[in-house]
C-alpha cells in the first residue's frame, strides 16, 4: 500500500473515531426524558407506557425506592412494622390505607408495591373511565379487604393466598359523585354503561397488577374484581 492510500485509510479511521466521539457527546447531553427512561424513577402522574411494567417490577426487592414513589401517590396511609402473623402469613413493607383519590371506609392494608400499582390504576384507568362512561368522578371505592392470612379460597389442601401477605385487594364497586351505585355483582353482564364501565376498569387492572379476576374467571369472584401482585400473570 503507498503512502497515499495509506493515509487515506488512517483518514477515515480518523473521521468515524471523531464522529462517534460526537455522537457519544451527544448522546450523553440529549438523555430521553424520565417517563422514556429505564433508569429514572417510576412517576405515577406520567402516562403510563411500555416502561411502566419494567418500572413496577424494580420495585419489588427496592424498598426505599418504593416508598419514594408512594409518597407522591394521591393517599392517606401509616407505614406498618413487618410482622409475621402465621405460618407464610404476614405484613412485609407494608401500608395500611386510609383513604385513596377516593373514600374506601374500612381501612385496608397493601405492600407497597401493590399500593403502588392501586394508585396507577386509579389513576389513570379508574377516574378517566367514570368520566368518559358517567361524566362523573368516583368518590367511593367499595371493597371487601385485602389481607387475610388464609390458603386460596380456604381450602386446606390448597398454596397460601397472596391476601396472606397483603398483596391483593378484592373490589366489589363504586359509588360516583352523582351518587349512582355500581356493583361488580348485579351490574356485570347487563349491557348497560355500568357493564362497559366495570369491564374497562378491569381490564385496564391488567396493565399494572400481575393477577386479575372478575365473573368470567369463575363464580367464586362473581361479586368482586381480584387484583394482586404475585408470581403469575392472568387477566380474566
Amino acid at each position: 500500500m503507498g503512502k497515499g492510500a495509506k493515509r487515506a485509510v488512517f483518514g477515515s479511521a480518523v473521521a468515524v473515531c471523531a464522529l462517534a466521539l460526537v455522537a457519544a457527546a451527544v448522546l450523553r447531553r440529549a438523555s430521553p426524558p424520565p417517563e422514556w427512561s429505564p433508569w429514572a424513577s417510576l412517576d405515577l402522574e406520567s402516562p403510563p407506557n411500555f416502561l411502566t411494567s419494567y418500572k413496577l417490577s424494580q420495585l419489588s426487592n427496592d424498598r426505599a425506592a418504593c416508598e419514594q414513589v408512594l409518597a407522591d401517590a394521591q393517599m392517606s396511609y401509616v407505614w406498618q412494622p413487618d410482622q409475621e402473623t402465621g405460618p407464610a402469613c404476614g405484613l412485609f413493607d407494608a401500608v395500611t390505607i386510609e383513604r385513596t383519590a377516593s373514600d374506601v371506609g374500612e381501612p385496608f392494608s397493601l405492600t407497597c408495591r401493590t399500593a403502588v400499582s392501586l394508585a396507577l390504576w386509579e389513576k389513570h384507568v379508574l377516574r378517566p373511565a367514570a368520566l368518559a362512561h358517567f361524566g362523573a368522578p368516583v368518590t367511593r371505592i367499595e371493597h371487601f379487604g385485602s389481607y387475610s392470612c388464609r390458603n386460596v379460597y380456604g381450602r386446606p389442601s390448597a398454596t397460601r393466598s397472596r391476601h396472606a401477605t397483603a398483596e391483593a385487594f378484592d373490589v366489589a364497586g363504586f359509588v360516583l359523585a352523582d351518587g349512582r351505585r355500581v356493583r361488580v355483582l348485579g351490574d356485570w353482564d347487563q349491557g348497560s354503561p355500568e357493564s362497559a364501565f366495570l369491564r374497562e376498569v378491569r381490564d385496564g387492572a391488567c396493565r399494572f397488577f400481575d393477577a386479575v379476576l372478575g365473573p368470567d374467571y369463575n363464580d367464586a369472584h362473581r361479586d368482586h374484581f381480584h387484583f394482586d401482585r404475585g408470581p403469575y400473570r392472568i387477566c380474566r
